[in-house]
């Protein structure tokens, strides 16, 4: 019984931190088209799946 609590809990801490880290998200953020470190543009599907992204 106790390793199911365990697991529980485990689970819940887990979805915890990806909410918090979702909500951390400028979702509005405008991303580069190019990356600030060595120049290449970004990947479209980066760009839209890390809004505000300045690196590839």
């Amino acid at each position: 019984m106790a390793e199911l609590i365990d697991e529980a809990n485990e689970r819940a801490e887990f979805n915890i931190s990806i909410a918090i880290a979702n909500a951390r998200i400028n979702h509005s953020a405008i991303s580069a088209t190019h990356c600030k470190g060595c120049g290449e543009p970004i990947p479209e599907k980066r760009r839209v799946a890390v809004p505000g992204c300045t690196m590839c």
